[in-house]
């Protein structure tokens, strides 16, 4: 049997002169292309501007939940103008804890909203202040004392009644919530 010598040959790989220069240059060109392609689309594409808030017709809602509430239904009347309604929800699926709920933006850009239910007070309490404690301080709204609930992003005035418990509650001074407490009416 015949051997064959094999010898192990070292095999340099060459770079062509001028390839890493290249590269870079075509990452520079990519980005430079991905750039101008983010332009084009941020200069063509619409946006929506203002601040975001998309306000939303309530009235007719006022009308409809007001004849399947289980409680005498709460709803501003005369607001200054300024005031964006932004949310608008009754949920009456649940005859014994039917939920009213109407949000509004201020003209101040806060939040302010009124929650009503027939369920037990301190659950739409709960609900409404996102886990809100009671206070010891009040506000009178039109000779009626509501009470004050502090919680970690909203706080909120009570007034628990015979048919259902309010919440009037959002990120306003306790005296901007009594302020709008005084327009509702369920008429």
């Amino acid at each position: 049997m015949a051997t064959e010598n094999v010898t192990a040959e070292n095999v340099t790989v060459r770079k062509r002169p001028g390839m890493a220069a290249k590269s870079v240059r075509d990452m520079v060109l990519s980005l430079a292309a991905v750039l101008a392609a983010g332009i084009v689309i941020y200069l063509f594409i619409p946006h929506s501007g203002g601040n975001g808030v998309r306000p939303v017709q309530y009235q007719d809602s006022v009308v409809s939940a007001r004849r399947a509430a289980p409680y005498p239904l709460l709803a501003p009347q005369g607001l200054p103008s300024g005031w964006n309604a932004t949310s608008v929800n009754f949920d009456g699926s649940n005859p014994g804890a039917a939920v009213w709920t109407l949000g509004f933006i201020d003209p101040a850009g806060q939040y302010v909203a009124i929650q009503q239910s027939n369920a037990p007070a301190d659950s739409v309490i709960h609900d409404a202040t996102l886990d809100g404690q009671k206070t010891s301080a009040t506000t009178t709204v039109d000779g009626t004392v509501w009470t004050n609930y502090q919680g970690s992003r909203y706080q909120a005035i009570v007034l628990k009644g015979a048919k259902g418990t309010t919440v009037v509650f959002g990120t306003e001074t306790f005296a901007k919530l009594g302020d709008f407490a005084a327009k509702l009416t369920d008429h």
